[in-house]
């Protein structure tokens, strides 16, 4: 039990960068990345305003699982892939397939679909190195988004 406990404590210490970014190691573990506009504010990041979204950026192994919860107590979010992107773009063009879970990779693209409250997708695979920008269908002006960063 001590065991188990020091070792969540450390992982816990672990992830957490300078400057507030939180990081997850990952290595084959699993990461939840919570969505929610009633609980996280905007801020600044490298590649533009973001928000609603904990953490805004996420670091990650290659290999690591990631899914999305709604954390809010209303209809809808989605996690939803903005193809090569390097900054958050004003309109970042989504279709209403946006709200249809589909992928399982970074880098094959992904939507998490419309998730209803406390619903959380489909496993994510961070599958190749590089920066992942994406964001939600129904709030993206909010400005709900975020980065995935595997290294």
């Amino acid at each position: 039990m001590i065991r188990k406990l020091i070792g969540a404590t450390a992982l816990g210490l672990a992830a957490c960068t300078a400057g507030g970014v939180p990081v997850s190691n990952g290595g084959g573990g699993g990461v939840t990345i919570d969505l929610s506009l009633s609980q996280f504010g905007p801020q600044q990041t490298p590649y533009g305003q973001a928000g609603a979204i904990r953490p805004t950026i996420t670091t990650v192994s290659v290999g690591t699982q990631l899914h999305f919860t709604n954390m809010d107590n209303f209809c809808c979010h989605t996690a939803t892939l903005i193809p090569n992107a390097t900054t958050f773009p004003s309109n970042p063009h989504f279709t209403q397939g946006a709200t249809t879970q589909s992928g399982s990779t970074l880098s094959g693209g992904f939507t998490s679909g419309a998730l209803q409250p406390n619903q959380s997708s489909q496993t994510i695979t961070a599958d190749a190195p590089g920066t992942y920008l994406y964001g939600c269908f129904f709030h993206y002006a909010a400005p709900m988004r975020a980065a995935i960063v595997v290294q």
